[in-house]
């Protein structure tokens, strides 16, 4: 079983009458299932080529919809390289799947307004991703002066409606690794919305107190975040305990145990501000335990459950369903699923490892036992 670094509950916290929507808890004997409406990924990394065909059954399986990263090599930077994308999404899908991916473009120093009233009208994408250039896997193409070269995109942006994701770190080779986050807080995203009010901003993959804080003090309807099931259930303990971890090193680092608490007693307060991205990023075994490891934890196939063991364990399953399904559409103006999912607590084993022509994909938490096992109905 999985060590929980979150306090146990003295018992299971059944949701009363207060429950609304298709969220329901029903006792089978000594089974429990939970039903809700079918959640959506909104961070998700699907890479391309093989690795495309072989991860995307795993979200596809769960996720009726997913936000897909443009960091590819090359990134996808104009709507026509994100059509082409998301048409190689498509066929990689099972036969049987209605997974609908969102594509989002990779903001560069030179990506025009044009480009965005464009994107805009294609329908087909829905967000632009900022990397700042370094921060992360395949951002060496990222911006360099967000203020000084974008302005003119952020502001088309607005009015166009169409929402910046922000992978919220500074550079600067100068600060602190485990302090990027506030820095860039403070020194980008304050004076971001400070001068441009009105463009939807989602902070991606939230790993701190600060961010909570900073979200919090926002608009409701015009900042929000992304969190993942790493940031909930680990803290940087994970990556060094027992020897170097490298299947537990992502980007943003995992934080301080405070900063994990912070951010679980925000996404189980029912906030709207929060709602699920899993960041769900794979690579090759080879490419993680190297000389210099990719960061990046691949957590698609285990995601629902461990959020549910998140939300068991703080007494809160009467508000898995806000984070996973619903807050998601209202920040992004679109439709709930009309499917339903059921989680049931039953005992299941991670693999330790999905085996591909390629190589190995180790999933986070490989080898381990959950308690949750979610089923599309």
């Amino acid at each position: 079983m999985i060590k929980s670094l979150v306090p146990p509950c003295e018992g299971l916290k059944v949701p009363n009458a207060k429950i609304s929507g298709s969220n329901q808890l029903k006792s089978k004997g000594l089974r429990m299932e939970l039903t809700i409406t079918q959640p959506d990924d909104w961070h998700l990394h699907l890479r391309d080529g093989d690795l495309l065909k072989a991860v995307v059954p795993h979200s596809a399986s769960h996720f009726g919809r997913a936000i897909v990263m443009p960091n590819l090599k090359p990134p996808i930077t104009t709507t026509a390289a994100a059509v082409v994308y998301r048409d190689a999404i498509l066929k990689a899908l099972p036969s049987d799947s209605n997974f609908t991916p969102l594509m989002t473009l990779y903001l560069t120093d030179t990506t025009s307004p044009d480009e965005i009233k464009l994107a805009k009208r294609s329908g087909v994408v829905f967000a632009v991703k900022l990397y700042p250039a370094g921060a992360t896997t395949n951002s060496q193409d990222g911006v360099t002066d967000l203020f000084g070269k974008c302005l003119p995109v952020l502001e088309e942006m607005a009015e166009q409606n169409m929402p910046l994701l922000v992978h919220g770190e500074v550079t600067d080779p100068n600060v602190d690794i485990f302090d990027r986050e506030k820095v860039f807080i403070d020194t980008v995203l304050q004076p971001l919305i400070q001068r441009l009010p009105q463009l939807k901003v989602v902070m991606e993959h939230i790993t701190t107190m600060d961010a909570v804080k900073f979200v919090e003090s926002c608009k409701e309807g015009s900042v929000a975040a992304t969190v993942t099931p790493q940031h909930l259930l680990l803290n940087r303990n994970a990556i060094f305990q027992g020897g170097l971890q490298p299947h537990n090193y992502c980007l943003p680092v995992l934080k301080r145990e405070t900063h994990r608490q912070a951010i679980v007693s925000a996404v189980t307060s029912g906030s709207k501000r929060f709602f699920l991205g899993t960041d769900s990023a794979p690579h090759e075994k080879s490419k993680k335990e190297s000389a210099c490891g990719c960061a990046g934890i691949y957590n698609a196939p285990v995601a629902l459950s461990l959020y549910a063991k998140v939300f068991e364990e703080m007494g809160a399953l009467d508000k898995l369903e806000a984070f996973t399904s619903i807050n998601g559409p209202g920040f992004y103006g679109l439709p709930r699923n009309t499917s339903k999912i059921k989680l049931s607590k039953t005992s299941w084993k991670v693999p330790e490892a999905f085996s591909f022509s390629f190589g190995d994909i180790i999933p986070m938490f490989a080898g381990n036992t959950l308690e949750w096992q979610p089923s599309l109905i």
